[in-house]
Parts: structure tokens; sequence; C-alpha cells
């Protein structure tokens, strides 16, 4: 049996893993996909002072609380941040990292260094209606096709639309600070990239977001799939077969 600890991105919360969640524990696995403070169902506990820092306190607090070892430790997008920080202060309970359609952050790092375009948005976002420090979350997607997040099809655009949260600008802004910088390189890990973007999107993350590309540094075990950002909507099933191919 396997402990899988799911971290979701950025405006989303457990929700996310609606879908996916069952299809792992059908085959006898425990898993585990907590809301990050202030998100999702703990929207109520949101504050400007919620940053990377607390999320990554939050996540190490709950492993600890579950007495979870040998974990499958999974980050998608913002997720990243999160997932490399409890690592690097749980590393005793942590047997494997994914990284899912996401980059991996080195120490010192925040996302304001490794997507500053998008970020600038976000920060104007706050500054014009979240008194400076609380960002919307997305609607409509910037440039691409039409959906969120690679979310087409109905009724699971809507679904995304609504279960969104807004989430604090210090989050993007508050560095990542690690005890040991080559903490990730110490465990097996996997990277999943999602190829379905569309020939536009895919042409700006290659020149603007090239961190998010899959690494290609050894020690990776790297898989693809054929859908948008939020694959655990899209493909639950097929990111659930990656998943359990993890030894």
């Amino acid at each position: 049996m396997k402990t899988f600890v799911l971290v979701h991105g950025a405006f989303h919360g457990a929700w996310c893993w609606t879908k996916l969640a069952p299809l792992l524990e059908a085959r006898g696995h425990r898993v585990f996909g907590p809301s990050l403070l202030g998100l999702g169902d703990r929207a109520t506990e949101l504050t400007a002072d919620v940053g990377v820092s607390a999320h990554v306190a939050d996540v190490a607090d709950f492993i600890e609380r579950e007495d979870l070892r040998d974990v499958i430790l999974l980050g998608h997008s913002y997720g990243a941040m999160v997932i490399t920080g409890t690592a690097d202060r749980v590393p005793d309970r942590i047997g494997h990292l994914v990284y899912l359609d996401t980059f991996v952050p080195r120490d010192g790092e925040s996302m304001q260094d490794i997507a500053p375009l998008v970020i600038n948005r976000f920060r104007r976002e706050a500054r014009a209606h979240g008194d400076g420090w609380l960002v919307d979350p997305p609607h409509e997607p910037p440039f691409g096709p039409k959906g969120l997040y690679g979310v087409t099809d109905e009724p699971d655009l809507s679904w995304v639309r609504r279960s969104q949260t807004p989430q604090p600008l210090k989050t993007f802004e508050e560095p990542l600070r690690l005890r040991n910088p080559d903490v990730v390189s110490t465990f097996p890990r996997t990277h999943i990239f999602c190829t379905g973007r569309g020939a536009l999107v895919s042409l700006v993350q290659r020149i603007l977001m090239r961190r998010a590309l899959p690494p290609r540094e050894p020690g990776w075990r790297l898989r693809r799939l054929p859908t948008g950002h939020d694959c655990m909507i899209t493909m639950p099933r097929e990111l659930a077969d990656l998943l359990l191919e993890i030894p």
C-alpha cells in the first residue's frame, strides 16, 4: 500500500483531486489531498500573512500529525514550491517526489523569479482589486484556447471556475528557504509534463517559462500526458496509471 499526499496549485483546493483520489484508493492506496491554508475549503483562514513558508509548515505539520511515512509527495503547479519545502523540512517521511506539470524551485527563489510576467500581472490585480495583497483567480486564460487550466468541457469548466478561491500575493513573492539546497536530488523523483496546451501556449512557455519544461538533469523519471495543465481533471485515469508506476 502506497501513501500519496497531493498538494494542489494556485487558486485550487482539495476539490481538484475529486476525480483522481478515488482511482488510487480503489487500488488499495491511501490518498490525502488537503487544502492549503487559506485556500479551497479553508478560505476563511486566509490572511495577508499567508505565504510559501506558511504553506510548507502547513503540509509538513499535516504529514507529521497523521504520522505518514514513505510518502509519495506530489505538487501541482505552485504546489512545487510547497512540496520542495516540505521535503526539506521532513525528509525522513518522504519516499518519492512528483512534480506535476511544474518547475523545480531552487533555494532562495520565489514564484516572481520563475514566472515574472505572470506574477507582475498578479501584483497589478492585487493593487487594483485586492487591497494590495489579495489576488483573484483567473476566469479566462490570457491567450490560447478557451477554457481554464486546459479544462474546456462542461460541466468541469464551470466547476473549476466556481471552485477557485483568491490567494495572497505573498505566496508568489516570498522566497523558498531550504536547509539543504540539494534536497530534491536526494529523493527518487518524477516529473510529469502536460503536452496538450496548443501550439501558441507551448511556444510562449518555451520562450518565457522554460523552467516548467521537463528537467534535463540525471536521476529524473520523466513522463508526459497529452492534455492541459489540470490533468487530474481532464485525464485522471491516465494520471493515476502514471502514479501507480512509482515503485
